[in-house]
């Protein structure tokens, strides 16, 4: 069962229609409703780009902070909020994650951070929800849409009451101005336009 609610379901009408119906709220779901803090021990922010036109270089943020609403009674009530330090880009590489700090690329000295602000939630069914907001990247914020599945929640030893999701998105550097790129030798280019944007995310519950 999903976290912000239970998908609709059809009802028949007298008249033999079928009608769309709000199935009731559970009280586990309404819960689980109050303000997170994103717990970055637990949690990765990554990314993956076609590389040489023949690989995956995979890398992720190690430094982040984010706040979460949740409304278990309403989806298109909760919220999301991201802040990452773009100097804390790890690919796992010191030399490419220089250059992907420098003008090429992120310019850290003149964007330190990007940041996610949302918009709009959406239940799809099941544990499945969408998140829509706006991504800000070199001063430049286009709209991103983000597709979460929620893991579940529980209380950990020390606690704490914690809540899960993982998420998927994919965007189109060039829509940021991130244009830097090389071609091969034997066509194509170094790295792909496209980004895939992977989030694993657990989040505790305020006080």
């Amino acid at each position: 069962m999903g976290i912000f609610g239970r998908k609709n379901t059809p009802e028949t009408t007298t008249a033999g229609t079928t009608a769309t119906a709000t199935a009731p709220v559970s009280p586990d779901l309404a819960a689980l409703t109050g303000d997170y803090t994103i717990d970055p021990s637990h949690t990765t922010i990554g990314f993956v780009a076609r590389h040489a036109m023949v690989t995956n270089v995979k890398g992720s943020f190690l430094d982040f902070s984010g706040s979460l609403h949740l409304d278990g009674a309403d989806p298109s009530r909760s919220t999301a909020s991201l802040d990452v330090k773009m100097d804390s880009i790890d690919t796992g590489n010191a030399d490419r994650d220089g250059h992907l700090k420098s003008a090429d690329f992120f310019k850290t000295d003149e964007f330190p951070t990007m940041t996610f602000r949302s918009t709009g939630a959406q239940a799809l069914g099941g544990d499945d929800y969408r998140i829509t907001g706006d991504l800000s990247i070199l001063g430049v914020t286009k709209p991103l849409t983000i597709d979460l599945e929620f893991h579940g929640a529980a209380k950990d030893p020390f606690g704490n009451e914690r809540v899960g999701f993982e998420g998927k998105a994919e965007i189109l550097r060039s829509e940021w101005g991130l244009t830097w790129n090389a071609a091969l030798e034997t066509g194509g280019v170094l790295v792909s336009d496209k980004i895939k944007l992977v989030f694993d995310i657990s989040a505790i519950r305020n006080a």
